[in-house]
């Protein structure tokens, strides 16, 4: 709940520390009840603020997730759908042609930094970027300082020399996670007499999966289970909890708790095939619960009440106008979430729908443990809605529909489109004016060298088990690169 809650609070303004795991799934913490992995300084982030159990990522992959998170706009307004191509997987795979996807958030965009740039914010960008190349870096979104953001996905390793020009004097052997933790340290530091904005968006957990090895050696000693059990992935995790950690001793050595906003998630699922996210389907790239779920935590001592929780349906996409509402930003900007500090009194928000837009293809990652729409693709283009407990899937090359109650079914392992209709028809017309509200673009054109018996051989083949999921660069499966 939010405390305090007066004239004066609204006249100040807090620092804002918004700290994004890469590949971080819901289930990946202890606090979220692992007992694989080791997050002590996550679990007291959670237990000093209010946890989130039904947060959700704006997408499934990398980059339109951040994209929409900075900008305070769905995915339909800056066109970034997915990480590079849209017609991911072989060709004689995908029925329709997609819709070409972006892969740079437009300068227009007035996003978070800059709002609060405008504000007398001093801001700092640690880690992935991810939203454009040269011209379109941090620097030109409002960040004053910017430490490893470039047009990359993923880090390239975690141990210096690392392959990134943004990333400079690193002693030889250095671990990135540390690097990047050390460096959001020395800015607080620094800054510690100003409003400050640290984005701390840190590369950790995304491939290559690269533990420290004394880490590595002690999760292998460890007894795990069949959902979380790769040591090094455990490792990986260590180090950015005590990552984490650093920042918040640091916030609480220099006096600043009370004048500052923590904001912990992740920017999509897991990766089902490295840390199994059950009772959820599925992982990131897919717009099942284990793609899109993520863990969420807002901490501000003595204004957001420490050990609260919510199980509302909330997204990055309403980190916008929460902060613009928290800062006291008073201009108008067009945003397409909500304000949450409703939730921080005790209140419920309105009743709001979440939407995920996803026009395009992504292949399956592993495709034996991958569990996305069907064995060939973790997503074929949809678009999902949900709203209270309600999913509501739909799928446009053979205009198939997927109907869940969330409360009763979070595995999405019954599709009740046939059985409840009027659910799915209120939830349809919904999703129909949502997407003529916002000009959703729906691929509608047939390919014309998708090959239905070529399909046919390949599923044989994995009902068969035949199919190995090896690295083959001219078929739908890309085993090293789960972007």
């Amino acid at each position: 709940m939010l405390l305090n809650s007066c004239n004066k609070e609204s006249l100040e303004k807090p620092n804002i520390v918004l700290i994004v795991a890469d590949d971080l799934g819901w289930s990946d913490l202890s606090y979220m009840g692992s007992e694989y992995y080791e997050t002590p300084n996550i679990d007291k982030l959670s237990k000093s603020g209010m946890t989130f159990y039904n947060g959700y990522a704006s997408s499934a992959n990398c980059a339109p997730s951040r994209a929409t998170m900075l900008s305070g706009k769905y995915h339909t307004e800056h066109g970034i759908y997915t990480v590079r191509n849209s017609d991911r997987g072989s060709r004689k795979t995908r029925k329709i042609i997609p819709i070409e996807t972006k892969t740079t958030l437009d300068l227009d965009f007035f996003v978070i930094p800059e709002m609060l740039k405008e504000m007398g914010y001093t801001n700092g960008h640690f880690g992935k970027w991810h939203l454009g190349d040269v011209g379109f870096h941090p620097e030109q979104s409002g960040f004053d300082v910017n430490i490893g953001g470039n047009k990359h996905g993923g880090p390239g390793g975690y141990f210096a020399p690392y392959p990134n020009p943004e990333l400079e004097n690193e002693p030889k052997g250095e671990y990135l996670t540390d690097r990047i933790g050390d460096e959001v340290v020395k800015f607080i530091d620094i800054n510690k007499e100003n409003n400050f904005f640290a984005y701390v968006p840190f590369f950790s957990v995304h491939t290559p999966i690269q533990s420290k090895p004394d880490y590595q050696k002690k999760y292998s000693n460890k007894d795990s289970n069949e959902f979380h059990n790769r040591a090094d992935y455990a490792g990986m995790i260590q180090s950015l909890d005590e990552n984490i950690g650093k920042i918040l001793d640091k916030i609480d050595a220099l006096n600043l708790s009370e004048n500052t906003l923590i904001i912990f998630t992740s920017d999509n699922g897991g990766i089902r095939a490295i840390s199994n996210q059950y009772p959820l389907r599925a992982g990131k790239g897919s717009y099942y619960e284990g793609g899109i779920k993520v863990p969420m935590i807002f901490s501000w001592k003595g204004k957001i009440e420490a050990k609260t929780e919510s199980y509302e349906r909330v997204s990055n996409l309403d980190f916008y106008p929460t902060i613009k509402k928290l800062v006291g930003y008073n201009e108008s900007i067009d945003l397409d979430g909500e304000d949450l500090t409703p939730i921080f009194k005790g209140e419920k928000l309105k009743k709001r729908e979440l939407y995920f837009h996803f026009p395009v293809y992504l292949e399956p990652y592993r495709v034996q443990l991958d569990s996305g729409t069907d064995p060939l693709f973790r997503t074929r283009p949809g678009t999902i809605i949900i709203k209270d407990n309600w999913k509501l899937h739909h799928y446009y090359e053979d205009n198939k529909f997927e109907l869940y109650d969330l409360e009763k079914d979070v595995s999405e392992s019954e599709n009740l489109s046939e059985i409840k209709k009027e659910k799915k028809n209120e939830l349809l017309i919904d999703l129909n004016n949502w997407r003529k509200t916002n000009n959703a673009p729906i691929p509608s054109r047939l390919n014309p060298y998708y090959d239905q018996k070529y399909v046919d051989s390949l599923m044989f083949l994995i009902d068969k088990n035949l199919l190995s999921g090896k690295v083959n660069k001219n078929e739908y499966i890309n085993d090293m690169n789960p972007f």
